[in-house]
């Protein structure tokens, strides 16, 4: 089974409260899962590598055997795909999750993607994010 998955992370602030946003699809384009999820202080690229974690982590248990993964982030891709070395120690063991999960989905690729072309996971993103800073402000 071949899945689209697009995906947005970001953090308002450098690390700052971070959020993600991932869509699955399947071959006809109908959305089978929408996901937003806090992540709690984060940099922008960890929450864009968590993004692509959540996505390809869904589409293996949806047994998937070929995904094409589209993200707004030419860091995360370009990693993905070996074209840039990984040097920040925050993203090693992100990249580690994602490159075992590739290998146990079998078929992956990676395509950038500018953001205006992924509203819907940069919507999630950014919803998740909203709400879990007014989760963190009614706490204190």
């Amino acid at each position: 089974m071949h899945l689209t998955i697009r995906t947005d992370g970001g953090a308002r602030g450098n690390p700052g409260p971070a959020g993600i946003g991932v869509v699955i699809e399947d071959e006809k384009g109908k959305v089978l899962e929408e996901h937003a999820k806090f992540l709690g202080v984060k940099t922008n690229n960890q929450a864009e590598y968590e993004a692509a974690i959540l996505g390809l982590e869904r589409a293996k248990k949806l047994e998937a055997d070929s995904v094409k993964v589209f993200a707004d982030s030419e860091l995360l891709v370009k990693q993905a795909m070996g074209v840039y070395k990984v040097k920040h120690e925050n993203i090693k063991p992100l990249h580690a999750r994602l490159k075992a999960l590739m290998l146990q989905i079998g078929h992956v690729k990676f395509e950038h993607v500018r953001r205006e072309k992924n509203t819907h996971a940069d919507a999630l993103s950014n919803q998740a994010m909203d709400e879990g800073m007014q989760h963190v402000a009614r706490s204190s």
